[in-house]
């Protein structure tokens, strides 16, 4: 049980407070329910432009890390389609240098001319050398607007192409974070060893004076049902033939989202799931095969893929998975390799849950799905779940209609 207090101030800010009594570290975890997807599809990778542009100073501060690191602290970001995180972790004696950066850049980010050069060339730098210059880098560039023609997904967090970012305006900018970075759209936890009303006090200093507005409202256009299967065959500079197959899955909030992660694990978490038994050690079709799930807030995916053999075909490869995929299609799951799979699911779980900023960033993620306490929760649904669950959803799922199939070909292989 992760115990955790929550409050809201008057500008909308909703504030998290964990209280752990065994570290001299804290934590600031922030988050802005903003990503990829909430971009305009002629100016992509806005959401993670930024992830770089609030470490570029603000008008008080012209360095972010220059304060945190005299404070003995560290911090970095991320960005998903669906959220930006910031997060800071130091001594809990320096709590309030913490809470002073991220408030100062959250009410009066630097808008430099300088700074936008130079984080724009850092994310055209990697823009060029993870998705472009890496062997099966650009795989996702490929794949979600293969398997999404419609909804924001169809794009990656880098963006769609490089020319988005490096025609990136001032203005444009500017609008960006006007509209994402402020207290109504941003959820705020703290972690760590302090009384609830030190927290509230210390929040109300640094984040109380921060102008309200409001918060953006999302209209997303919505990605229809897939009615037909979809593939795309691209020829890459890469060592050896891949592969990647695509199926639409359930939104984070639904039950059907926890069985499809259930089937991923059964499919390819480890070496002792069905694929890697299968197409691996008895057929020895692959040289690796993985299966996981997207974990999109919205209609994800549930993805299988995986390198071939020398000599094997992707016909070879395509009549095998299907086989293994009708397996779970005809018959439920036996009840003991169900078991073994919540085994690893809990462990997984508890283990993640031991580090102080898991659980921050974890609480933040939870309350932007509708509470914070589904950190607490999440592990009944995972309970209940039973064989026919995930047979009807493994019929719903593993149909030639819902599967877009990218095929990575070996130049070096013709």
């Amino acid at each position: 049980m992760i115990h955790f207090e929550r409050f809201t101030l008057p500008n909308g800010l909703t504030v998290l407070f964990h209280k752990d009594v065994t570290t001299p570290l804290a934590v600031v975890n922030t988050l802005y329910d903003v990503g990829a997807r909430d971009e305009s599809e002629e100016k992509t990778g806005f959401a993670h432009l930024f992830e770089h542009l609030m470490f570029g100073g603000s008008i008080n501060i012209p360095d972010f890390d220059a304060p945190l690191q005299l404070a003995g602290g560290e911090s970095n970001a991320f960005t998903s389609n669906d959220i930006t995180n910031y997060y800071n972790v130091l001594p809990a004696a320096n709590i309030d240098t913490a809470l002073w950066l991220e408030s100062d850049r959250m009410l009066s980010l630097a808008f430099t001319p300088k700074s936008l050069e130079v984080q724009r060339n850092v994310v055209i730098e990697e823009f060029k050398q993870r998705y472009l210059n890496q062997p099966y880098g650009d795989v996702w560039l490929e794949l979600r607007p293969l398997a999404f023609h419609t909804h924001p997904y169809k794009w990656c967090t880098i963006g769609k192409e490089i020319s988005h970012i490096e025609n990136a305006t001032m203005e444009d900018v500017k609008d960006f974070f006007g509209a994402h970075y402020h207290p109504a759209n941003a959820i705020l936890c703290i972690a760590g060893n302090f009384e609830l009303e030190e927290i509230r006090d210390k929040v109300t200093k640094w984040f109380g004076d921060i102008p309200e507005k409001l918060k953006p409202a999302r209209i997303l256009t919505s990605e229809p049902t897939q009615m037909e299967f979809r593939e795309k065959i691209i020829e890459r500079n890469v060592p050896t033939d891949a592969f990647y197959y695509a199926f639409k899955m359930s939104e984070r909030r639904n039950d059907g989202y926890y069985f499809a992660d259930v089937l991923s694990d059964c499919l390819g978490r480890d070496k002792s799931s069905r694929l890697y038994i299968a197409l691996k050690k008895e057929q020895k079709l692959v040289s690796e095969i993985g299966a996981y799930i997207s974990g999109d807030l919205d209609n994800g995916l549930l993805i299988i893929s995986g390198k071939l053999n020398p000599g094997v075909s992707f016909d070879m490869l395509d009549k095998a998975l299907w086989e293994a995929l009708e397996e779970l299609r005809k018959s439920p799951m036996e009840e003991s390799e169900l078991n073994r799979l919540m085994i690893k699911i809990r462990t997984a779980r508890e283990f993640q849950e031991q580090g102080l900023l898991n659980r921050a960033m974890n609480l933040c993620y939870f309350e932007l799905l509708g509470d914070a306490n589904g950190i607490n929760e999440e592990h009944l649904i995972y309970q209940a779940i039973q064989p026919e669950h995930l047979q009807e959803t493994a019929i719903h799922l593993f149909r030639k209609e819902n599967c877009s199939l990218l095929k990575v070909k070996s130049m070096t292989n013709d």
